[in-house]
């Protein structure tokens, strides 16, 4: 077995040994008992986090915003919002952490700011003051209307008329999230700056928000609409000077400061990541891809990401394999299934019922047996699920003006429908405060909390699952050290196996002469296993979520949602 030692990990780029935790710090715990999750209460928890074995902390945003997109509309980059606490406790969390040699990632959003934002309020006041142009700004047409028809990805038009400059603003989200001007020197030193004023502060890294769709193209032309689009979003990302600005952010901040970063890329395809990644364009470390999250999406729907379908098992297949193989010698991939803007797992592709634990553990082998930087959101690695909500429970900007756009104006889904895609797809599922314990509000606050409790806490929680034995929490564990201990996953060879079974992910990682063969039942089916792998008298079990110790033990059959990884000696 080829086992990675102490040294090779201290000499080599950290993050490509590393599993990082997600944490949300809205719903993640309240020390306070204001409803909000806050910075002290992430404190508290870190000899939790410490005990998953992983190496780093990814934060989502706490600085200063009005919370239209939750916390993601920034209006000061340099300060907390007093609902999580000061900037001296998030000093002492970066101190805390780093005492238990946990890495911080906080997250750069810089494609926009809140329109409280001091650059925005100065910039709307004049058209030649010093930001004036750290905006986008535009003339209406002749006859009234927006500059072109580019769409906001929360519905509707992309521009928003301002009386104060007699201008349209641009606007890729929400209306009160306006647009950076990158193509301005000053936009981009200002945010080389708020990057190195947290440096100084020791945050380790960045987790970088569309940072795609930074540039744009400035002769603004007409998307093209389909379905007689009014507003179209599209050809929006990788704009013509991308790779520049995004390669200035690397020479400025992050290769002087030898900081980690990974870019939301919601476009890029493995050909257009291989650009981003690779070590010789000085660009990014990882970048986070949609691509695979669409598998329960309708190709062709005429309601975006609510027209739902099953999960397409050899369509995730071939996207996770086209981007091992072609990252493979040209960059690195960041892993995941969960995030704050993504559904839980079991309940959107697994059965969060019958098979609850086999189904979270299954995907997490899935995930954390491929090459790459895994990353764990918070209550992934207890098996949470999405919540039963009703629509007025729901507190998501692009929910409700989708709601609006698909159901009220368009009228193409009904109420009926577009509640069932929620329940599968929506962000808010992910966005329920974490489930500590079966004591009031799940142990996340002593108070009512800002966003409902989901309704199965008393059954799914940190404190029960930690003593089950179908723990969900442990089986994370045990990968974890599988990926920490075993040279194989980080630098094993790829190759799928069974490519159009539309049940069983399989794959062989390959290292000298040690292979792993990955085995994973993603259905409620019982299968024979033969047909995707056949132990011989060498083989041995590295890991199995239904506790299987011998090769023999896994019989001939595949149970519903079972994962194990066998290895033998070429």
């Amino acid at each position: 077995m080829f086992l990675l030692g102490t040294e090779e990990i201290m000499n080599s780029e950290w993050w490509k040994n590393a599993v990082i935790y997600q944490v949300y710090p809205k719903s993640f715990n309240d020390s306070n008992n204001d409803g909000y999750g806050d910075i002290n209460g992430i404190i508290e928890k870190l000899p939790y986090i410490k005990s998953l074995g992983v190496d780093a902390i990814w934060l989502n945003p706490l600085y200063v915003s009005p919370q239209v997109d939750n916390g993601y509309d920034i209006a000061d980059y340099r300060a907390v919002d007093p609902r999580f606490g000061t900037n001296e406790d998030l000093y002492r969390l970066i101190d805390e952490a780093h005492k238990l040699d946990l890495k911080i990632i906080m997250d750069l959003v810089v494609n926009g700011t809140s329109d409280q934002h001091r650059w925005f309020k100065e910039s709307c006041k004049s058209k030649d003051n010093y930001f004036s142009d750290f905006y986008i700004w535009k003339d209406a047409k002749a006859d009234g209307s927006e500059p072109n028809n580019w769409g906001s990805n929360f519905s509707g038009s992309a521009w928003e008329w301002n009386d104060q400059r007699q201008q349209y603003y641009l606007h890729y989200y929400a209306k009160e999230q306006p647009d950076l001007n990158w193509e301005n020197p000053r936009v981009r030193e200002a945010v080389f700056d708020l990057m190195r004023f947290w440096k100084a502060k020791g945050v380790d890294g960045w987790r970088m928000d569309i940072i795609t769709s930074i540039s744009k193209n400035q002769e603004f032309p007409d998307n093209p609409a389909k379905h007689n689009e009014k507003y179209v979003v599209a050809n929006q990302d990788n704009g013509p000077r991308m790779h520049e600005f995004i390669h200035d952010i690397n020479q400025e901040v992050l290769a002087p400061f030898d900081m980690m970063s990974v870019g939301e890329a919601p476009a890029s395809k493995s050909i257009d990541a291989r650009q981003l990644v690779d070590p010789k364009r000085q660009e990014l470390d990882m970048v986070f891809t949609f691509q695979h999250m669409h598998i329960d999406r309708q190709e062709n729907g005429v309601n975006g990401r609510w027209d739902t379908q099953p999960a397409d098992i050899v369509l995730l297949k071939s996207i996770l394999s086209d981007w091992q193989n072609a990252m493979r010698d040209h960059g690195w991939n960041a892993l995941y299934f969960e995030n704050h803007d993504r559904a839980r797992t079991p309940s959107r592709w697994g059965n969060d019922q019958e098979y609850r634990y086999e189904s979270a553990t299954a995907f997490a082998t899935v995930l954390h047996c491929l090459q790459g930087t895994p990353f764990i959101y918070q209550g992934e690695e207890i098996g949470m699920t999405n919540p039963d909500f009703k629509l007025d429970d729901y507190e998501d900007v692009e929910l409700r003006t989708n709601y609006r756009q698909y159901v009220e104006e368009q009228q193409t889904l009904s109420p009926e429908a577009f509640l069932k895609a929620a329940h599968q797809i929506s962000r808010d599922n992910a966005r329920t405060p974490m489930q500590w314990d079966d004591t009031l509000n799940a142990g996340f606050s002593e108070s009512e909390s800002w966003f409902k409790i989901n309704e199965r806490y008393p059954e799914i929680n940190v404190d029960k699952d930690q003593k089950a034995q179908k723990s969900v929490s442990n089986y994370y564990r045990d990968l974890i050290k599988l990926r920490h201990n075993n040279l194989i996953l980080r630098d094993g060879t790829y190759e799928l196996k069974n490519a159009a079974d539309p049940d069983v992910f399989a794959y062989e990682r390959c290292l000298g002469e040690q292979k792993w063969t990955v085995v994973v039942n993603l259905s409620d089916k019982r299968l024979k296993r033969a047909k995707y792998y056949t132990p011989n008298l060498d083989s041995k079990v590295v890991i199995s979520n239904y506790h299987k110790t011998k090769a023999s033990d896994s019989d001939e059959i595949l149970e519903p949602w079972e994962a194990i990884v066998f290895e033998d000696q070429i």
